[in-house]
């Protein structure tokens, strides 16, 4: 079972805020490494002054050893105690000096307080004072050529508070130093969390659809790196947006324009069904009613040859109609020879174009890229035919790199593409570049004074069913 610690750990730290985290570090390791200085330092003295004390005791017991020999020797006490106080009172920490003979008994004494008496032992004299005096350090030492000892006694008390004084200090410097570096991350943290504080209040704005919203660029660190990236991010998505909305309103546009043209082209189609088709077919119906009315021979048969060539009249216009809709050939045969005949026909109703056709396609392609390619040149060529004023046309369509490419070149007057597109004047175009982009393609148009070419291409997929 995994432990659940770590994970209320993290509940528990994400409930601050990166502020107080990082005040709370500073103040965290500011007392650590304040407490521990102060540890070692006190640590230190108190060893020193241990040592110091156990030195300068030994040295004071040695030097009254010396000097109460002769006395000592001569059984002068009075002599020996003066020496025991001078000791005693020269020195701050010394709480008292013993001269006892080798039995262990006092024979002289100088204390502050008062320590033991004449005749006490110097065992009992040391036990009790362990037990009334801390801090005390105890030196005995032997008189020269008497046998007896010196005993002499100092206490670190004094020293204690001297440590226990530099104890504060430390600790009271640990604790300025905790508040400085308290104000230092406030001030630090402040400095960080600006620029977040800013970012998140800027990201609030961007999620409730501000778009003209920017983060501040306050530093060139990774916080700044950051806010340049957000702000990049929000101008891409402002230019996504406006795209977005132009293609939409281009869109609209062109299915508004697609619909106009359809019902035009219904009309069209309308007019010819009724006024040439519709005649045609009138004429037969009445030129059969004369026929079986007539009684001539040659009334009959002129009667029978006006109805041959309505027929052929009639079947001529349903298949010009068809083939307006909808070239059978490019279904049957393919691209190649759809495009060699709408050229044909396109030069007998405008000689006055020259034109050039080169498909190179050693197999059929997809009926999805066939018929977008024919409706683009189809719609190229038208174009040519209305607007451009060209003399000569040429096509170009091969495969390269996994893609057909298309090219149809003229040498008319030539437009301004961007200003076409801008504003939606033309279905044509837009319904190109709609057949194109559907397929994963791209058309570019490149026009100057001297003439236009239309770049389409549209890429072949592996799986595509192909014709032959």
């Amino acid at each position: 079972m995994k432990d659940p610690w770590p994970d209320r750990t993290k509940a528990f730290a994400g409930r601050f805020s990166v502020r107080t985290k990082i005040i709370g570090i500073v103040l965290l390791l500011t007392t650590i490494l304040g407490l521990g200085i102060t540890w070692q330092v006190r640590n230190a003295m108190s060893s020193l002054v241990e040592s110091e004390l156990t030195v300068r005791a030994e040295t004071i017991a040695l030097e009254v050893a010396v000097h109460v020999a002769d006395p000592v020797a001569n059984q002068d006490i009075a002599t020996v105690a003066g020496i025991l106080e001078d000791a005693v009172s020269s020195h701050p920490d010394a709480m008292f000096a013993l001269v006892s003979r080798p039995d262990g008994l006092i024979v002289a004494r100088a204390a502050t307080p008062s320590v033991g008496t004449p005749g006490d032992t110097l065992t009992d004299v040391l036990t009790d004072q362990s037990t009334q005096v801390g801090g005390l350090h105890t030196v005995s030492v032997p008189i020269p050529n008497q046998g007896g000892t010196v005993t002499y006694g100092l206490t670190d008390k004094r020293l204690e508070r001297t440590v226990n004084g530099v104890t504060l200090q430390l600790l009271l410097t640990t604790l300025f130093v905790g508040a400085i570096g308290v104000l230092a991350a406030t001030l630090l943290t402040w400095l960080l969390t600006r620029p977040i504080v800013d970012l998140v209040r800027t990201t609030h704005k961007v999620g409730e659809g501000d778009l003209t919203a920017r983060a501040t660029v306050a530093s060139e660190d990774e916080i700044g790196e950051l806010a340049e990236a957000f702000n990049t991010m929000v101008n891409e998505l402002e230019t996504s947006r406006s795209t977005i909305a132009e293609t939409e309103q281009i869109r609209t546009l062109l299915l508004e324009r697609l619909i106009g043209a359809q019902e035009d082209e219904r009309k069209r189609i309308a007019r010819e069904l009724h006024d040439g088709i519709g005649q045609s077919l009138t004429s037969i119906m009445l030129a059969s009613s004369l026929i079986a009315r007539s009684t001539s021979k040659d009334e009959r048969d002129d009667y029978a040859t006006r109805i041959r060539e309505a027929s052929a009249d009639t079947l001529k216009q349903v298949r010009r109609l068809g083939r307006e809709l909808r070239p059978s050939v490019l279904d049957d045969l393919g691209l190649g020879a759809a495009l060699d005949r709408h050229v044909a026909e396109f030069q007998l109703r405008c000689p006055e174009i020259t034109t050039e056709i080169h498909c190179h396609l050693p197999t059929r392609l997809e009926p999805l890229i066939e018929t977008a390619l024919y409706r683009v040149v189809q719609e190229a060529m038208t174009n040519v035919a209305r607007h451009s004023g060209a003399r000569t046309v040429s096509i170009l369509i091969g495969l390269r790199s996994g893609a057909v490419r298309a090219i149809i070149e003229d040498d008319g007057t030539g437009f301004d593409p961007d200003a076409v597109r801008s504003d939606g004047a033309s279905v044509g175009i837009h319904g190109m570049l709609e057949r194109i982009e559907l397929l994963g393609g791209r058309l570019d148009i490149e026009s100057s004074d001297h003439g236009t070419t239309i770049y389409a291409q549209v890429p072949l997929s592996s799986n595509a069913p192909v014709g032959t």
